[in-house]
């Protein structure tokens, strides 16, 4: 197995990723085999003893995730000796590893108030089943992580940005927080991709993926990624074959595919969602828009600060409430109404609507999801068509 040149731009990483051991394959094979055969009793037992070995139990590892994980870890500014990453099932199977790896009963987390809705689930029911305490921080205010920060913090978790709200958490801060506490930070790092964002290089300890998004690009797959230190992955270990959240063979090299044109689709990603962005804030029909790169984000200073780009996801507000915002998707004929993000085609939901199913109106208030919000993940179409379907949907208001 190759390794990864760290000096190499973006667009190469993508394009090129780890080579296989069989040079003369430009495409990885899929390796389609559930157990792999010792040829003696030593190299059995190094085979079974070996933490993710790529070639002994699928469950354990196969050849492809070992490119995957690689791939994944440049991509993160991870080093190549230091550094490695778990491939998962989904992307919560990624964010149960590390809450289940890492927590034990009488632990301590930290967690934002507005997380994506199934680690919501995990830090207000799942956790406390087993003793483990739970504390919510809105993730705007670095006082706030200073005062829930206790002695038995064990962990601190982040997303940014954050879904749907598109609202920020200062990872730098809150990662010297966590480490002078003696805790681990981890980030959700979905909404941004690794083209856009590096959390490791703020200091954050372990990065999770919900690959199902940009990473795949393709809204084919589900599958999930942690990347950290080696140390931590090992520690990791256990948990992950224990869980069984194994990522299938053949979703590991769709994955794989979708890594390579990685860097071409958010770099189409992010232009197009900041013209849509600009143009739609102009409009009278809405209220207000979220998105990072729009110079009037209440935290755009900082986005400037930590992220190289700003995403594919926006939230709009739309003007006449609930009911507006209803007949705004409703009225839309490129983007689908459905859920995921990060995908080639754009995809659009009624926040609220969706919300609804799991939280009330108070709860939703809390968590900053207006009954108005409309989210929108904009995808590699045309961006004139985009905006051509936008301006009628906004018309049928």
């Amino acid at each position: 197995m190759n390794t990864i040149a760290p000096h190499l731009s973006a667009d190469t990483l993508c394009a090129q990723g780890v080579h296989s051991d069989d040079e003369s394959s430009i495409v990885p094979p899929i390796v389609y085999s559930a157990t792999f055969a010792a040829r003696d009793a030593q190299e059995f037992a190094t085979m079974a003893s070996q933490p993710r070995h790529a070639r002994y139990y699928t469950r354990y590892g196969n050849p492809l995730h070992e490119q995957v994980a690689a791939q994944l870890v440049a991509l993160e500014g991870g080093a190549a000796d230091t550094h490695d990453a778990l491939l998962t099932a989904s992307g919560m199977g990624a964010i149960s590893l590390v809450l289940l790896g890492l927590l034990k009963a009488g632990d301590h987390l930290v967690a934002q108030t507005n997380h994506y809705m199934a680690t919501a689930k995990h830090c207000a029911e799942l956790l406390p089943r087993f003793g483990v305490r739970c504390t919510l921080v809105e993730q705007t205010d670095l006082a706030a992580w200073q005062r829930a920060i206790e002695p038995g913090t064990r962990l601190v978790l982040t997303e940014t940005p954050v879904n749907p709200t598109c609202a920020l958490t200062d990872l730098a801060a809150v990662a010297r927080l966590a480490r002078a506490a003696g805790a681990l930070s981890v980030c959700d790092n979905t909404f941004a991709s690794p083209l856009n964002q590096q959390p490791l290089a703020h200091g954050i300890d372990l990065v999770v993926h919900s690959a199902t998004k940009y990473l795949g690009g393709h809204h084919d797959i589900t599958a999930g990624a942690v990347i950290a230190s080696r140390t931590l992955i090992d520690a990791l270990w256990p948990t992950q074959i224990c869980l069984g959240a194994t990522l299938s063979p053949m979703d590991a090299w769709l994955l794989l595919r979708g890594l390579r044109t990685l860097a071409l689709r958010v770099r189409q990603h992010n232009a197009s969602a900041l013209q849509l962005a600009r143009w739609l804030e102009a409009q009278p029909q809405v209220e207000r828009v979220f998105h990072p790169g729009l110079e009037s984000h209440p935290q755009h200073a900082l986005a400037r600060r930590q992220m190289s780009g700003f995403g594919g996801v926006m939230n709009i507000l739309v003007r006449g409430g609930y009911d507006a915002a209803s007949r705004f998707v409703h009225a839309l004929t490129l983007p689908r109404q459905a859920v995921s993000l990060g995908g080639v085609e754009s995809l659009v939901v009624h926040a609220a609507a969706m919300w609804r199913g799991t939280m009330d109106d108070d709860q939703m208030r809390i968590a900053g999801i207006a009954l108005n919000a409309v989210r929108l993940s904009v995808g590699v179409e045309g961006v004139d068509d985009l905006q051509a379907d936008l301006a009628q949907a906004l018309a049928a208001v």
